[in-house]
């Protein structure tokens, strides 16, 4: 039989069955429920039992207890768009963008724990005010060469570097060392777009650098504060953020209402993670101004200055308001405040900070 006729048939036959039935000349009362079935009282649901466990300094979510305290991982990261997709960097828990010499911008990745993250990079060289932004973390610098002048603030400052050009930490086969060439970008990409590491290489390698500090001291603490919803009361709407670095590189982040997170995009193109296939989203962005000037030699490298301070921007939630920033030199942390002087409040989660030149045109729309 169809399925269509079948509650036909079986409303049928119930019909002709009580048509059957003699007819009774009252109908019996409806019999009063028992005490036992009267409508039980709905349970109350619990409040969710708010979290009180280790979290995670740069972020705020939680952490594993063991990596509390760890420095944590500042890795340089590749951004020429013939070298993309970047590796692992979504999975860090904060982005720095600055520019570099001729346009370009590089991407300092700080990451907090590297358990879980697979290949990071392509790892490139050195600028000193990358190593002032690591030093602001108190944090182990992991870099592929680097400029003269890199070097030097290497030596003067004290950096933790682990340098894959001209230290013992590279490699030519996979997992050879801390780092190494990655054999499958070697096929199709330049030479010095291949350096790789992984999160696992970098925890079994630190497990035998006795001589390297992976502790931050008792008396360090980080200052950055975290709320559930960092949305700025009173900002202005910035469903969508463009911030001009050069002529060269324009970075756009967009809100997305349903995960609270800006996706980034540059090069016109969604910002991609080579692993995950996934664009890069954050919670919060940040914009910093200051001066950017070339030094004049002939590599056109140029000068950050990332301790007179300024001002700049916070956006979470889909607002935006204006703040301003500080920082000692050249290891103090980066400040950020409102305009009337307290503290910013970032989101739970991730965090991107883009440095760009006084002159750059940020919009929102």
């Amino acid at each position: 039989m169809g399925k269509k006729l079948l509650p036909l048939y079986l409303a049928l036959v119930m019909t002709l069955a009580a048509c059957g039935q003699p007819a009774q000349e009252t109908s019996s009362p409806s019999p009063s429920p028992s005490p036992s079935q009267e409508l039980a009282e709905p349970t109350p649901t619990p409040e969710p039992t708010p979290y009180d466990g280790p979290v995670n300094p740069l972020t705020g979510l939680p952490i594993d207890e063991e990596w509390v305290n760890k420095r944590p991982v500042a890795i340089m990261l590749n951004n020429l768009k013939e070298a993309l997709p970047q590796l692992g960097q979504s999975q860090a828990d904060i982005i720095y963008e600055v520019p570099a010499e001729g346009g370009i911008t590089r991407m300092l990745g700080v990451y907090q724990s590297v358990e879980g993250v697979g290949k990071i990079g392509s790892i490139r060289s050195a600028r000193p005010y990358y190593l002032e932004l690591a030093l602001g973390h108190d944090a182990v610098f992991i870099h592929a060469g680097g400029s003269e002048d890199a070097y030097a603030k290497i030596r003067q400052w004290g950096v933790a570097a682990l340098d894959g050009v001209n230290g013992p930490y590279m490699s030519n086969s996979e997992n050879g060392n801390l780092m190494w060439r990655d054999p499958e970008r070697r096929k199709s990409y330049s030479l010095e777009h291949t350096v790789v590491t992984t999160g696992d290489s970098i925890i079994q390698r630190f497990a035998g650098y006795t001589n390297l500090r992976q502790e931050h001291e008792e008396s360090y603490t980080y200052q950055m504060d975290f709320v559930p919803d960092g949305t700025p009361q009173d900002g202005a709407p910035a469903g969508q953020i463009t911030i001009p670095f050069s002529n060269y590189k324009t970075g756009v982040f967009t809100y997305d209402s349903q995960t609270g997170l800006y996706l980034a995009e540059e090069y016109g193109e969604p910002y991609m993670d080579g692993n995950t296939g996934e664009q890069v989203g954050v919670t919060n962005v940040v914009v910093i101004k200051t001066a950017c000037r070339n030094t004049g030699d002939k590599y056109g490298h140029i000068t950050v200055d990332l301790s007179s301070g300024g001002t700049g921007y916070f956006a979470c939630g889909g607002k935006v308001i204006d703040i301003t920033w500080s920082k000692d030199f050249p290891d103090g942390q980066l400040h950020y405040a409102d305009l009337e002087g307290n503290p910013v409040a970032f989101g739970v989660g991730q965090t991107y900070v883009n440095i760009v030149p006084l002159d750059s045109q940020v919009s929102f729309a």
